[in-house]
């Protein structure tokens, strides 16, 4: 992309992309970035095994751009948040695992950005929180939902009626991120993390997403039902399945190829 873009993509060796949010100061979550994210998120090639999501500079995000969302029509507005929701979920439903670097400051929307990976590494001095109420708004990119289901309702109401901020290792304590590191170190972090599944059988992997991400929300048999499903369907006819067992039995690293 070019250097203007607000959304850099790079392409890693083992399938891993990055993708860099580039807004400065703070990363706002501006109409013109979240249409290149859009855009970057359709554009990842078939062979992508995780994606990695962080921010240039000192922030994550610091999340929407009031400055803009000041001059929108408040008509537009729920035409607006549909289509970020739908941005986001094109993230959360994504095959293949996404891994948020958080780099500072992840508020707002910068946070249910974060909320719509996968996973989250920290950096120690970041801070991460929902702030709306302090504006007059509320989490309306997914927020409200994906918040409570990752750290349960009641903590998930106290931050978001509080607006109060939280300290990496608070968000660590609560469930918020899986890993807080030194400052600095976070994307590299989390890009240990993503070349390390990236090693896994990418169709296996997919396939417990999916289980997951379907079979969370509803009752037990059918979760079940669900599992067992994306284990017939993509687990047991893949080549990957015999490529793993051949290399167990030979004593050496796999070779999966997404077969």
């Amino acid at each position: 992309m070019a250097a203007s873009s607000l959304v850099l993509r790079k392409s890693e060796e083992d399938g891993v992309e990055l993708l860099l949010l580039r807004n400065p100061p703070v990363n706002a979550l501006s109409t013109a970035l979240l249409e290149e994210l859009d855009h970057a998120l359709q554009g990842l090639p078939a062979t992508t095994r995780c994606l990695l999501l962080t921010g240039d500079g000192t922030y994550f995000s610091a999340g929407a751009d009031l400055k803009e969302m000041g001059r929108l029509d408040l008509a537009e507005a729920p035409r607006l948040l549909r289509k970020v929701q739908g941005i986001f979920r094109r993230l959360a439903e994504a095959p293949f695992p996404s891994i948020a670097a958080l780099n500072g400051l992840t508020v707002g929307g910068g946070l249910e950005l974060a909320l719509a990976c996968d996973l989250r590494v920290a950096g120690e001095s970041a801070k991460l929180g929902a702030p709306e109420t302090s504006f007059g708004l509320m989490p309306a990119y997914g927020g409200t939902q994906r918040l409570a289901r990752i750290v349960g309702r009641s903590k998930a109401m106290e931050l978001v009626f509080t607006a109060n901020l939280l300290t990496a290792a608070e968000a660590l304590r609560i469930g918020l991120v899986n890993r807080v590191v030194p400052s600095g170190q976070e994307l590299r972090a989390a890009r240990d993390l993503a070349h390390g599944i990236a090693q896994r059988a990418p169709r296996a992997v997919a396939a417990a997403k999916r289980a997951m991400r379907l079979g969370l929300e509803r009752p037990l048999e059918e979760g079940l039902a669900i599992e067992l499903g994306e284990f017939e369907r993509e687990v047991l006819p893949s080549e990957d399945l015999l490529e793993g067992i051949s290399a167990f039995s030979e004593r050496r690293p796999p070779k999966f190829q997404g077969k």
